[in-house]
């Protein structure tokens, strides 16, 4: 009998959100094929402490987002030769480790996948699901990404980047620089963060202050970008050879939100609709998936990635939005979805992401870490 690969599912995290990984974990969890793998529950708390989690205690409590209990032991992951990890307890005896074969990190947000946790499981030896250090690195920086974007010939709305230290220093030079730039409305957006936490939709000057102040309280960064009358497209990309770009959907958020917004996605279940396929003719859904094969390549990402544009309503144009390098993979989350209709299911997609960590980190242990001079 085949001997089960050992998956870590990796969740929760220092992070704004954090209660979004809980349900996109609890997924995750449930649909992966039990007949490959042998699923570890590791949770990182809301003050960094990596967990060992009981899978039966999670089965059992059959919750849509799962639980951190306070009382699981504190865990590290120690590297080993060959490729794979131990999971050793932080206090008492380490006499039986758990191997770990390979990472999924089911996490959102900064500390989480900006390259924090990549680089964690890279001193650990670890193969993990997804990109690596740099490129999710890149993903997370809304502004490092559309400046890559703009260097690689992707269409970009005009945009200002705010560093919290400079605002502070002159609040009214800065406020004035974006009403040179920029026309109503604007977006303010922490440069950091996902899943809309303090995005804000300016229609008034007057506004812009109040909306910078929020933002700024969730990251040192925050972007200022054009508004225009836009439509929200999204698609999904799976590493391959080549690279498999799904069917693209659309987000028709409920107009009493305005645009689609943290509330429409996590707390009103009537807060947007979802055109999956996207209602584009043949032209525009070729043009939408070149665009996010060329993202994909442009930012160094790995795995998998969503990649998020907008569509100009008048003009007809796409621009580059976002890209994310751990999207959603809670049971409405659009990339899995994406993924689903364009011909690979919910299990299947899982285990090939694992598939892809696996074959990468075999890769990467052929690599010489060493060297000597050979004169």
């Amino acid at each position: 009998m085949t001997e089960k690969i050992r998956v870590a599912v990796l969740y929760g995290g220092k992070s704004g959100e954090h209660e979004v990984s809980l349900q996109s974990a609890a997924s995750v969890i449930q649909h992966l094929d039990r007949d490959r793998f042998d699923v570890i529950p590791i949770s990182i708390d809301k003050q960094g402490k990596w967990q060992w989690n009981d899978l039966r205690l999670i089965e059992e409590a059959k919750g849509r987002a799962l639980p951190i209990f306070g009382d699981a032991p504190e865990m590290r992951l120690s590297p080993q030769a060959d490729g794979r990890a131990a999971l050793l307890p932080v206090t008492g005896s380490a006499a039986n480790p758990r191997q770990i074969d390979v990472v999924f990190p089911v996490m959102h947000g900064p500390l989480c996948e900006d390259g924090a946790v990549q680089g964690a499981l890279e001193l650990a030896g670890v193969a993990y699901v997804g990109a690596g250090v740099l490129g999710s690195a890149i993903g997370m920086d809304k502004d490092i990404a559309k400046r890559l974007a703009l260097f690689a010939g992707l269409p970009v709305l005009p945009y200002l980047a705010l560093a919290k230290r400079d605002y502070e220093r002159d609040p009214a030079r800065w406020v004035q620089a974006v009403r040179e730039k920029l026309t109503l409305p604007v977006f303010v957006k922490p440069c950091n963060m996902g899943s809309s936490v303090g995005v804000h939709k300016v229609k008034q000057w007057e506004a812009l202050e109040a909306a910078l102040q929020d933002a700024f309280l969730y990251d040192l960064k925050v972007l200022v970008e054009q508004g225009i009358d836009v439509r929200e497209i999204e698609v999904a990309v799976l590493e391959g050879e080549p690279l498999f770009t799904s069917v693209a959907s659309e987000i028709n958020a409920n107009p009493k939100h305005e645009f689609y917004s943290y509330e429409a996605k996590y707390l009103d279940q009537d807060g947007a609709t979802v055109d999956l396929p996207a209602k584009l003719d043949a032209a525009q859904m070729e043009r939408v998936r070149q665009l996010a094969n060329d993202a994909f390549v442009a930012l160094e990402c790995s795995g998998l990635a969503r990649v998020d544009f907008f569509l100009d309503r008048r003009g007809g144009d796409f621009y580059f939005n976002e890209i994310n390098t751990l999207p959603g993979f809670t049971s409405i989350s659009m990339y899995p979805k994406m993924m689903e209709a364009s011909g690979l299911p919910y299990r299947e997609l899982l285990s090939r992401l694992i598939e892809l960590a696996l074959e990468k980190q075999a890769r990467k242990h052929g690599l010489k870490t060493d060297y000597q001079d050979q004169l």
